[in-house]
């Protein structure tokens, strides 16, 4: 090798410039940039293309987990609020989706647009008094709300009881439901880092590492809070809206703490605080969860073990552990 060359990290140069105005300078720092994101985005719209549809529709229900994990991990590392209303937001939006299209007769998109809209309004006010609560504490009271919600709709006997409500107007075709979610998901993901990245995403990470200093300055932080539960509300009430009509059925089931605990475990597994990380982790668990259905009960020790590992090993999780490695690859450069 000659001896005018020498090895050198990206992240001496290029991470630098892709991270200010000088992005945009050469073609170089551009494809440093663009590369890591045009392969997730390729990715996504691609994998459906190799799947049977088995695994198609095991694709859907990554997708809706994918969402409830990214709004989880906007909420808590970005805003400070520790939400485990996951189920809530998915029982919201498909119960509103679900009577619209039984009652009404709407067709299934028109359904999904208005009951994400308005069960984010509702989600949104039903944990309003919270708000002021942190910690542990907000915790539990979003974990009690679907809790409450299955057993108000048992008791009153109402919209199908236990049983539920099938014969729902179902998507089109498995390419619209496949496409329709992934795009959400790619949307939701861009659009939130977009928002963290603004004046709007400094005030709520102001806001979760010191609320009363935000105060201090004049502004509403309950303001602020509010909006940003509207938007993880969005986020969730869409997926559970959407999933009412993949499976053109709603129950109590959409209630179920699942939606609550796995969105944290792919946070966790993908990496809290990176965004694209938790959606990674759906896309990563629930086909590993499927795929460990045939062991039974022993299903749950598989998956349990799979987490304690990352947990010990890669607490980081997957994204930042990539993200690190990425921006560390050496390359030859001249003197």
């Amino acid at each position: 090798m000659s001896t005018d060359r020498r090895k050198k990290r990206l992240d001496r140069k290029l991470k630098a410039q892709s991270d200010g105005l000088y992005a945009l300078s050469s073609w170089t720092a551009m494809g440093y940039l663009m590369f890591p994101r045009a392969l997730l985005i390729f990715g996504l719209l691609l994998l459906p293309l190799f799947l049977d549809m088995y695994w198609q529709r095991v694709l859907c229900s990554a997708g809706v987990y994918a969402l409830l994990a990214l709004s989880f991990d906007f909420l808590a590392e970005y805003v400070g609020l520790v939400c485990l209303g996951g189920a809530l937001f998915i029982g919201v939006g498909g119960y509103i989706s679900g009577t619209l299209n039984m009652y009404l007769g709407w067709p299934p998109l028109f359904c999904i647009a208005t009951a994400t809209v308005t069960g984010a309004i509702i989600s949104t006010l039903i944990l309003l008094p919270s708000l002021r609560l942190r910690g542990i504490y907000f915790a539990i009271i979003s974990f009690m709300f679907p809790m409450f919600a299955v057993y108000i709709i048992i008791a009153l006997n109402v919209l199908g009881g236990t049983e539920g409500v099938s014969g729902l107007e179902t998507l089109q075709n498995i390419w619209v439901e496949q496409y329709l979610i992934l795009g959400i998901v790619l949307v939701s993901l861009f659009a939130i880092r977009r928002l963290v990245n603004e004046d709007t995403g400094l005030i709520l990470r102001a806001i979760k590492d010191n609320d009363q200093a935000v105060k201090a300055s004049g502004i509403s932080i309950t303001a602020y809070k509010i909006k940003a539960l509207l938007i993880a509300s969005l986020i969730g009430c869409f997926a559970g809206a959407y999933m009412s009509h993949l499976y053109g059925w709603l129950g109590i089931s959409l209630f179920s703490m699942d939606f609550s605990i796995l969105p944290i475990a792919a946070a966790v597994m993908g990496g809290m605080g990176s965004l694209t990380g938790p959606a990674l982790g759906a896309f990563i668990l629930t086909p590993l969860s499927e795929t460990l259905r045939g062991f039974g009960q022993l299903r749950v020790v598989l998956y349990s073990l799979i987490l304690i590992a990352f947990i010990i090993y890669k607490p980081e999780g997957i994204m930042n552990y990539i993200g690190r490695k990425y921006h560390q690859f050496e390359h030859w450069e001249k003197f």
